[in-house]
């Protein structure tokens, strides 16, 4: 049985929320990538609370909404290196990786880095390139190493992987495999823009804002290796952890389900949730953190049965009436903070 009430925990006024230094820099990034992607703030707030978690994202939806543009945006503010890999069907696992290359300047063979050396790596169209090179980048994801010629190689930290891909019913595209989707912190979709957010998008004065070379870094990535260990340290009520296993085992006994949510998926969730509380203000999960972050990190993990999808369920309303028939942990009085 999970707890319906959470024990009050005692939590010093001075450490509710977060330094405001740290809660400027995180809330000017967005600022800053939200005015090149206009009207989509929901989506850059998971995102950065993914990356913030120390994941990876996979934004798939139809050509043309923009994900590539958020990309862009994300690694301008926030600083290191920024590689761009465009995926196609003749692409090798070298191509991504590295590999020996001979110098003949020196006579010998020496090691070329793969574009996968960088501090953010945008993984375009991902899905159009045959499975063996997309196998390339599963070390890369789990590992933060890649291995060329027997030897493995530690990646710059930190290291994040936004991945975009189509949808699958397009031509020329080929599925990731589970191990690979397991991998993504989330899966998010950004979707066709508001129609007052595209009007705004065509007329001249927005014209600069839809540059992304045009903003400027806010943070180095020392800082933001800083910033992901402060939300480690979110402290997560143990009934909201008790929750969070309960929900992905349930996954794993549904009949509807082929496949369920891994471990990583459990790990996952709440570190998603951590980031979330953290990106507001927050030292403490609250339930809607968990519920906010749910599908995003664990719909994409799972495998409806076909006689499911006949009858037209999916990944997210399967895991919908999961969460549904099990009430969420409330916070006692004070939302579960320690005082």
């Amino acid at each position: 049985m999970i707890p319906n009430r959470m024990a009050e925990q005692p939590y010093s006024e001075t450490e509710d929320r977060w330094p405001e230094a740290a809660q400027q820099s995180l809330q000017l990034m967005m600022a800053r990538v939200n005015s090149v992607l206009l009207g989509k703030k929901d989506v850059v707030s998971q995102v950065f609370s993914a990356l913030l978690a120390g994941g990876h994202v996979l934004l798939e939806d139809v050509p043309g909404v923009g994900k590539t543009l958020l990309v862009r945006a994300i690694a301008r503010v926030m600083g290191g290196e920024f590689r761009r890999i465009q995926f196609t069907s003749d692409m090798q696992p070298a191509d991504v990786v590295g590999g020996m290359v001979w110098d003949g300047k020196r006579g010998e063979l020496v090691f070329r880095q793969g574009p996968l050396m960088a501090n953010v790596v945008l993984a375009d169209e991902i899905n159009r390139t045959p499975p063996r090179t997309q196998s390339a980048l599963l070390e890369a994801m789990e590992e933060r190493s890649v291995s060329a010629d027997g030897e493995t190689r530690m990646l710059p930290q930190p290291f994040m992987l936004l991945a975009t891909q189509n949808p699958l019913r397009d031509d020329g595209t080929y599925p990731l495999p589970e191990a690979q989707l397991d991998r993504f912190m989330m899966r998010l979709s950004i979707g066709y823009p508001a129609q007052e957010d595209e009007i705004a998008m065509l007329e001249g004065k927005t014209a600069q804002r839809l540059q992304p070379e045009a903003l400027r870094p806010v943070i180095i990535p020392e800082e933001w290796l800083r910033m992901q260990r402060d939300a480690l340290s979110v402290h997560v009520h143990p009934a909201l952890m008790a929750y969070a296993v309960h929900i992905v085992g349930a996954t794993r006994s549904s009949q509807e389900l082929l496949l369920g949510a891994s471990p990583r998926a459990t790990l996952d969730w709440v570190r998603a949730a951590q980031a979330t509380a953290m990106i507001a203000g927050r030292r403490f999960v609250l339930p809607d953190d968990l519920k906010q972050t749910a599908e995003p990190v664990i719909a994409h993990r799972l495998i409806v049965r076909d006689e499911a999808l006949v009858r037209g369920k999916t990944a997210a309303s399967v895991l919908g009436g999961i969460m549904t028939s099990q009430p969420i942990p409330m916070p006692s009085g004070d939302g579960g903070r320690r005082r």
